[in-house]
Parts: structure tokens; sequence; C-alpha cells
């Protein structure tokens, strides 16, 4: 942490530390340490960091969000970027909100929603305008504990700028974990269905497991303890893709008047072989993701090292994108119900050629009741 706080006091002009606010939030790596640990060294902080450096600081400044929080941030900070807290634009593409018990209803800028997929969880993050969007009083009621809602106007007074956001985070649905439970799945049935027939498929590399979701000819092996499965690609997208089934709930997305960008995973699957980031189209996206799982391993290793795919491309996108991108496309359509024809989904890495953090929401919702001077 120190070279973090002396990049900031020296950035900071010295005259201005006293009255620079510094906020320490801690994400996933302490939330999985024990209650004590993280107070333990929350107080650490709290008492140290003011031995050497004269920021505004205090023990409510330092704290442990969690994953809710950091979504909520993430969505703060994209829309930021992309000005859908700003009234200037009368062209911009409105909503109608309903905030609590006021009698009528608020009309602004529609903001984005986030989808976000690393290697172990899944993120989605998107404002419910109105309580009208939940089809029934029960469905709402599930969905409150996943609802933050919060002020970003300058006072609490200020009511155009309350936002009523849904986040949820679904632990063990990123693109690795959810390669490695595929693989798990496999190895069990097909061990199972050789004991159960006297085969011997999986058993060795003779009589490998045909898998729909490598490139046709590519071998791998999976073990798990002392089991060992062989497999041989057969790239079949379609197939793979019905194997796959995401089971994830939601509060209801208003598909006819919304807007998502998709990040991490969602631009790697759709750029780094297929180089189609940016807006997303399923009908595009299916038939390169089908051709690219098509195409024989000893084909796609020479394309790579022709370099042929995005330089962010390495062996492990090319060996499991056909994976991956079946993964994506379900948890995409399947999973959260976005029709093949959504016009709306862009996804990127950068923002106006910029990296787009969770900590720039945090701050600004962190300060946005100080006044400006």
């Amino acid at each position: 942490l120190r070279p973090l706080l002396r990049f900031a006091a020296a950035h900071v002009p010295a005259p201005k530390h006293k009255e620079t606010p510094l906020y320490v939030l801690c994400t996933a790596g302490m939330r999985l340490l024990p209650q004590r640990q993280q107070a333990a060294i929350l107080e650490d902080l709290v008492q140290n960091i003011p031995l050497e450096f004269d920021f505004l600081f205090s023990k409510s400044h330092a704290e442990v969000i969690s994953g809710k929080q950091e979504g909520v941030y993430a969505w703060i900070g994209i829309n930021f970027v992309l000005g859908r807290f700003d009234h200037e634009d009368e062209e911009a593409a409105v909503v109608t909100v309903a905030l609590g018990d006021q009698a009528e209803s608020l009309v602004r800028k529609r903001t984005v929603g986030i989808l976000d997929m690393g290697g172990a969880s899944l993120q989605i993050a998107y404002e419910v305008p109105s309580s009208g969007a939940f089809s029934s009083p029960q469905q709402e009621e599930a969905a409150k504990s996943l609802l933050a809602e919060f002020n970003l106007g300058c006072d609490v007074q200020h009511s155009g700028h309350v936002y009523r956001v849904y986040v949820n985070t679904f632990l063990g649905f990123g693109g690795n974990f959810a390669r490695q439970r595929y693989e798990e799945l496999v190895l069990n049935q097909t061990h199972a269905h050789s004991r159960l027939h006297g085969q011997q498929t999986g058993l060795s590399a003779e009589t490998p497991f045909l898998d729909p979701c490598l490139p046709v000819g590519l071998e791998d092996t999976v073990t798990r303890g002392e089991r060992t499965l062989h497999m041989r690609g057969r790239g079949d997208w379609q197939a793979c893709a019905k194997l796959l089934q995401p089971l994830l709930g939601g509060a209801p997305i208003d598909f006819s008047n919304s807007e998502f960008y998709g990040f991490s995973e969602f631009f790697y699957c759709t750029e780094d072989v297929l180089r189609l980031g940016g807006y997303y189209n399923a009908p595009t996206f299916t038939a390169a993701a089908q051709e690219y799982c098509s195409q024989r391993w000893e084909v796609l290793t020479k394309r790579f090292r022709g370099g042929l795919y995005s330089s962010h491309a390495d062996e492990h996108r090319v060996k499991y994108q056909c994976f991956k991108s079946a993964w994506m496309y379900q948890v995409l359509h399947q999973g959260f119900h976005f029709p093949p024809d959504y016009p709306s989904l862009r996804t990127a890495q950068l923002v106006y050629d910029r990296e787009v953090q969770w900590t720039l929401g945090a701050i600004l919702y962190k300060t946005r009741f100080l006044p400006l001077r």
C-alpha cells in the first residue's frame, strides 16, 4: 500500500494533503479472510497511515466492501465516463423513472448496464427504473437484497439523481471455472458410463472422449485425483452450447429500452480471435464461433503463430475459445435471456481510450456531497 500512498502524495500538492480525503477500500482478497483478521488489518491501517501521510483519513475511511458495493461503483464509473448523469444532451435516449413515493415520474438520460465475466465469477449491474419492472410483489421482494438505491445528487434533497441498481455476482460462473466444472462433469459421466457398459471411452489416448467444445483434433487430458480422462476435440459449437445451461436469476430487463457494455471475457471472446469486438450481433458471432470451432487444431495454431489473432491472444485463448464462446453465448441468451436480436450490447476493454475501474465510481460516490471549490 505504501507505494500507492507515495504516488498520491507526490501528485497531490502538499498544501492540499490535509483537506484531501483518502479512502482505503478492500475487495475480494480481504473478504476471504476471517473477520478478526480483517479487523486487525484495518486497525493497523488506521493507526499507521497518519504516521507517514497527512491526508484526510479516519476510521470510517477504511473498510471491506461487498461484491454488491463493488458492482455499484463499477456501474457509477462507466456511466459517469459516458456522460449518462449529465443533463445537456437533449437527443440522448431517455427512461421514465418512478422514485419512492413521488406522485410524478421523472424523465432522464438512460443509463447503461454492465456485464463483466472474469475467470472465476460473473457480474451484472443495471438500473431498474421502477417497481413496475417486476411481474409481482413477490419477485420484487426476492430481488430486494440485490437492489441498491442511492443518491448521486449534490445533496439528499435533490432526487433527480436517485438511482436504483440491481447488482448480482455469480461465483463459479467465470470462463475458467465454468470450464473446470464442465471437465469434472464430463469426467464423472464418462467414467460412470464406461463402467456401466464395459467401455473404454476416455480411459486412453486411443479411445478418447470426443469433446465438442475443443477444436477438431486437439488432444487434451483432465486429471482429478487418481482419475484421468483423455479427450480429443470434435469442434461442434452447437453441440457444445447445448451442454452448457447456466441458470441465472435477476430483475427483469427492459430489452426494448436499455443498453449494456460487456467487459473482460465478453470482450476477449468476441475480439481476441474472432475480431468482432464492439457492437454485438448474435447471428454474426454464432457463425464466426462455429467456423472457428470447426477448424482443425493445426490450422488454428498456424494462424496463431502467423499473428492473425489479436496481440492479446495466447495459446490458452486459442485452445479454449470454442468452449468460452459457447459459454458466453449461453450466459447471455439462456442465463440472462437477452433476445438474439438485441441491438444494444457493446463489448469493450476501453471506454474513450481508457480503462474504467470501479475505483472511479467509488470516489465519485464517497465525495458526492462535498462542496466544490
